[in-house]
């Protein structure tokens, strides 16, 4: 079981950036695929990178690939998301969320284990 806890959301300007941190408590951290979703208000919740659980591996949103990194710390149990060149269209409650095994699933659903999120603003 793994347990995330979200942090480093705030508010920033059109094309700043901001890292966000996943502490993810898990006696075995390295079997979890672990993945970054977002939700914006009137919205659906939208998936937005994965990381495989030695991070050898990683899947991203269209709409974020070249400005968002996902990359983990095994030895930290941390997950983090660079955001970077935002837009506001990145405004949302943004969510980890972790899975036991190796598919890089881009569906919430498939996710067990989910963080309570955290807000990101971006103003024009």
């Amino acid at each position: 079981q793994v347990q995330p806890v979200e942090s480093g959301g705030g508010s920033v300007q059109a094309g700043g950036s901001l890292r966000l941190s996943c502490a993810a408590s898990a006696r075995t951290f390295n079997y979890y695929t672990m993945g970054w979703f977002r939700q914006a208000p009137g919205k659906e919740r939208e998936f937005v990178a994965a990381i495989s659980g030695t991070g050898g591996s990683t899947n991203y949103a269209d709409s974020v690939k070249g400005r968002f990194t996902i990359s983990r710390d095994n030895a930290k149990n941390t997950v983090y998301l660079q955001m970077n060149s935002l837009e506001p269209d990145d405004t949302a409650v943004y969510y980890c969320a972790g899975r036991g095994g190796t598919i890089l699933s881009t569906r919430a659903r498939d996710y067990n284990y989910w963080g309570q999120g955290t807000q990101v603003t971006v103003s024009s």
